[in-house]
């Protein structure tokens, strides 16, 4: 029964390789979101634009909660 489901499945292989690509691709990303190293570099270059006046104070603070609530997220997820 194994192979017969195979072959009729087989029309509707290009679909389930393509939903299984968009997972692995969605589960990077989320991975990535929340990696503290990529967290803690993106905060690092926040302060850098706070300091060299590219940004104002109410936008750092925003991003900055932003970035602390993505490390804090991030540490509680597995």
């Amino acid at each position: 029964m194994g192979l017969l489901s195979e072959v009729l499945l087989l029309p509707a292989a290009p679909l389930r390789g393509t939903a299984w690509v968009l997972r692995q691709v969605v589960a990077e990303a989320e991975r990535q979101y929340r990696d503290p190293a990529v967290v803690q570099r993106q905060l690092a270059e926040l302060v850098e634009a706070f300091e060299a006046g590219e940004i104002g104070a109410e936008e750092f603070d925003r991003r900055e909660d932003e970035l602390l609530e993505r490390l804090e997220d991030g540490r509680w997820r597995p």
